[in-house]
């Protein structure tokens, strides 16, 4: 199984960073788990939220198959707790042949194009976190779902 997170615009702060690059070694210990990054619109100061949220839209639906699995990361999808999210991977993992792709939109979200792709979509949390942030917490979350399911001892009850 592969897993792909997909970030709109690159990481500005270098603790999420230098935390989302330890998380990604630690998941690799369980499955093919890799980030990457689409551009932010250009001159994303001078467009309308909905034309920014398209542009990057676009760019993002060009990274994912027809193939893949596409979860949204966003404020409106299932909530779980951390080992209801380790049942939920385990689920994902035994979609046969496809690649599980988590996308993290940019500040104003996703185009309804996106949102019309996905899978399905899922929430962190009812609070409010930037872009930023949600990759670090969701790879957090993600590395704490196979620790959960391998009976590791990361996670206490």
């Amino acid at each position: 199984m592969r897993m792909l997170l997909l970030c709109v615009g690159k990481n500005r702060d270098r603790f999420v960073s230098e935390g989302l690059e330890l998380f990604v070694k630690r998941i690799n210990r369980y499955v093919s788990f890799d980030t990457e990054y689409i551009g932010e619109a250009r001159n994303g100061k001078s467009l309308s939220e909905k034309e920014q949220k398209a542009l990057e839209g676009e760019k993002l639906l060009k990274r994912v198959s027809s193939a893949d699995y596409l979860i949204l990361l966003d404020d409106r999808g299932a909530e779980f707790s951390s080992p209801g999210f380790a049942r939920f991977v385990e689920k994902k993992l035994h979609v046969s042949g496809k690649r599980l792709v988590f996308a993290v939109g940019g500040p104003y979200g996703f185009s309804d194009a996106v949102y019309e792709r996905a899978d399905e979509r899922l929430s962190l949390s009812r609070m409010t976190f930037t872009h930023q942030m949600v990759r670090l917490i969701f790879a957090e979350q993600l590395y704490r779902a196979f620790t959960i399911l391998n009976n590791e001892p990361y996670h206490h009850e």
